[in-house]
């Protein structure tokens, strides 16, 4: 609709200016005219007066030539620019047309007007300058039409907002599925960025993942209470600003929301039901967070027990690795108290980048496991692939290469192979943490007998390389199954 009014409006244009040079033209006759009865008058000769008529004529007549052929050219011109308005679509015409630059502001909005044809621009300057627009035809926007604006703006990206130095800002949307995802717009996780909540926060378990998640939280200015089974790994988050509990259940009495983070399922309900444990801390109001990659069964049974006590409960498993938790980048699985998952906005905005909520307990022990059985796949894929080039004599950097240059590109691809090239399996990702999540997801889709040949095969695969004592190795050990 804005194409074919912003072509009417010049086509009005053009037709304008083709009345006023025929107006022109009228008063270039009567000029030549006049002058021709002068000449006649001071000459007094009928044959020089002929002359000078035809003369005049015959210059009027190439005026009239040049002119409409000015015109023409505008029409010419304004036929090929709606033509090709025409044959592209919106959102390439308009990438085509704005001056914008990804992720960088507008200098001035007349930046945004749209360039006239050369042709018709040095006819509007020249022989019409001095044209006034007719009555019922109204007068172009100086700075392009904002309507145009509009519309192009509304194809292309929005400029990224030019955020201060290192500040983390987050936005909160929902989506079709009913999940709301909390993202965060910048990696980069600095005190102040982040307005903290007032409430008491507990931590327990200080591993790969949970360490990094409080570090972040009292980088953002939270209050919070640390445990962990190996007592000596409390130390340096007490000089960073945190209080130490002495167990689990002193932890939760004093906290008012207070996570958890441990290995498997077994930690999980040692940690909520064993001695001096979760539960015994709990009372009506106090709100427990279990962030542990456990299956659904066990999450349940920990969320009944909680709420029997008159808690409040939330699963909360995380998506990433331990750069990832140092970086405050991890993404986070939610599912339980919707009213829990508000209260704890603040904290999942400082260890990650986005928070989903999936409704009832257990639906995101379920993702969970589902998003760590294709990674743990793809890892073994990734492996297999290597080793495969290496028997057949081909480079497993060019693989790399190839690799990194194709639709599978991606930072886990060129991290877990870089880590394969240079023999370096420091854990981000324990081995015998991705294999129970394979051995979890297995019995998932046994328990509604779904076939997952392909995870099984995998973890056939990472149960060779825990035998060959690759356990406490990263995933990418797993490569050693293979040439072993």
């Amino acid at each position: 609709m804005i194409k074919i009014n912003k072509g009417k409006r010049f086509q009005q244009a053009v037709d304008a200016v083709e009345e006023f040079l025929k107006k022109a033209k009228g008063k270039d006759q009567a000029s030549s005219h006049n002058s021709s009865e002068e000449k006649n008058r001071r000459n007094s000769s009928e044959e020089r007066s002929k002359q000078s008529a035809g003369e005049e004529k015959r210059k009027a007549g190439l005026s009239e030539g040049k002119l409409k052929k000015s015109t023409g050219e505008g029409k010419k011109r304004a036929s090929s620019v709606s033509s090709e308005r025409g044959s592209k679509s919106p959102l390439k015409r308009a990438l085509d047309q704005s001056p914008r630059k990804r992720g960088r502001p507008p200098k001035d909005e007349k930046d945004l007007t749209i360039p006239e044809s050369s042709t018709v621009k040095r006819v509007m300057t020249g022989t019409v300058a001095g044209f006034k627009w007719p009555p019922g035809v109204s007068e172009p926007v100086k700075d392009g039409d904002p309507h145009f604006h509009h519309f192009l703006l509304s194809q292309t990206e929005k400029p990224a907002v030019c955020y201060q130095a290192i500040t983390k800002k987050l936005k909160v949307c929902e989506e079709e599925t009913g999940s709301t995802s909390i993202q965060a717009a910048d990696s980069t996780a600095v005190n102040g960025s982040i307005t903290p909540t007032d409430k008491k926060i507990g931590f327990l378990g200080l591993g790969l993942m949970g360490s990094g998640i409080v570090s972040n939280l009292l980088k953002m200015g939270h209050t919070v209470t640390v445990w962990n089974r190996t007592a000596e790994k409390c130390d340096l988050f007490i000089q960073e600003g945190a209080r130490l509990g002495r167990t689990p259940a002193e932890v939760v009495s004093t906290c008012d929301i207070t996570f958890a983070c441990v290995s498997d399922p077994k930690a999980a309900k040692d940690l909520v039901l064993g001695p001096s444990g979760v539960l015994q801390g709990i009372r009506p109001g106090k709100c427990y967070v279990d962030m542990s990659t456990v299956d659904a069964d066990t999450v349940t049974e920990l969320a009944q027990v909680i709420v029997s006590r008159g808690g409040r409960f939330l699963e909360a498993p995380v998506s990433g690795n331990q750069q990832l938790s140092n970086d405050g980048m991890l993404v986070i699985l939610a599912a339980g108290d919707r009213g829990l998952y508000e209260d704890c906005s603040s904290c999942f905005q400082a260890m990650g980048k986005t928070s989903f909520f999936l409704g009832e307990v257990g639906n995101a022990a379920k993702m969970m496991l589902i998003v760590n059985m294709v990674q743990g796949s793809f890892m073994a894929t990734i492996a297999e692939g290597l080793t495969l080039a290496q028997v057949t004599g081909q480079s497993q950097q060019t693989l790399l290469d190839i690799l990194n240059q194709g639709q599978l590109a991606s930072i886990f691809l060129d991290q877990k192979c870089q880590n394969i090239l240079q023999g370096n399996f420091k854990p981000d990702f324990y081995l015998k943490y991705i294999q129970k999540d394979l051995r979890l997801a297995i019995a998932l889709g046994d328990s509604v007998n779904h076939p997952t040949p392909m995870a099984a095969a995998a973890n056939e695969v990472y149960k060779r390389a825990k035998a060959l004592d690759q356990s406490d190795n990263d995933m990418s050990a797993v490569y050693r199954a293979y040439i072993h």
